[in-house]
């Protein structure tokens, strides 16, 4: 099914990973693009790539920790194409360190990019979205957003965050014909966790091995679009560790005990 045909979509942290996937995805659907993350150069590769005529793709850098430029944003992004029909939320970073290690500067960064970032795209858009009454948010939180882990206490944090605001989104804008997926990956084989920032902020640099054994970017792609064109509330991609939702819900002690024993780097 071809449902975002002559659509535009949007999609944030467009310039690798999941975001680059569903690029190429939403563009072999005839989806009308709009390409977004801090790094230009890349975005234009993504564009180069997708295969897509001028008028059907635009680049639009942005820096999600930069709250106050997001409306100007999406102004730019109406004016191109007149109007956006998908709101893909897919930037952010990940972390990998101890609370006792870790300087609250990255605490803040991360609530500042993954959570506030996000909420404020998604609040200067929703306007445009009640205007036309139709819309659609997807907003790929993680499994973090469902159950926590060692190490990533911050990102657990503004994920968890982010399906507080995004449920509550829904219930209120339901009725303007506004749809929200809350999209939840495990271990997807992307630079995540290379990407990770640790106790001082400084990157990782290294790749976890779950997630370098993960699911590739492609699949989840799929399975993202395929859970947005059946509206779903919410969708869990990835392994055995989707399993670990449902051990949160019924069997929290026991989750509790297999986490502390799992690597989780």
């Amino acid at each position: 099914m071809r449902k975002y045909t002559d659509k535009t979509v949007w999609i944030t942290g467009a310039s690798s990973g999941i975001g680059e996937a569903l690029s190429h995805a939403f563009a072999q659907q005839g989806a009308k693009l709009i390409l977004s993350s801090r790094r230009a150069t890349e975005l234009e590769r993504v564009k180069k790539q997708c295969n897509l005529p001028d008028e059907k793709i635009l680049v639009l850098p942005l820096d999600l920790a930069k709250h106050d430029e997001l409306p100007n944003k999406v102004q730019q992004a109406i004016s191109h194409f007149g109007q956006v029909d998908v709101l893909v939320n897919n930037g952010g970073i990940s972390q990998r360190s101890l609370i006792a290690d870790t300087d609250f500067s990255v605490y803040k960064k991360l609530i500042d990019i993954d959570y506030l970032g996000t909420v404020a795209l998604s609040k200067a858009l929703l306007p445009f979205f009640i205007k036309q009454q139709s819309g659609q948010y997807a907003v790929v939180t993680s499994l973090m957003g469902k159950f926590a882990s060692p190490l990533r206490s911050g990102y657990c944090g503004a994920k968890h965050a982010l399906h507080g605001f995004f449920d509550a989104l829904r219930m209120e804008h339901e009725d303007d014909g506004i749809n929200v997926t809350l999209v939840c990956p495990g271990y997807i084989r992307t630079n995540i966790s290379r990407n990770a920032i640790t106790a001082n902020g400084s990157k990782q640099n290294t790749m976890d091995q779950a997630t370098g054994s993960g699911l590739s970017p492609e699949t989840c792609a799929k399975q993202i679009i395929a859970a947005m064109a059946k509206n779903k509330f919410e969708v869990l991609i990835g392994g055995k560790e989707t399993y670990a939702v449902y051990l949160k819900r019924f069997f929290p002690t026991l989750l509790h005990r297999i986490v502390k024993k799992v690597a989780v780097t």
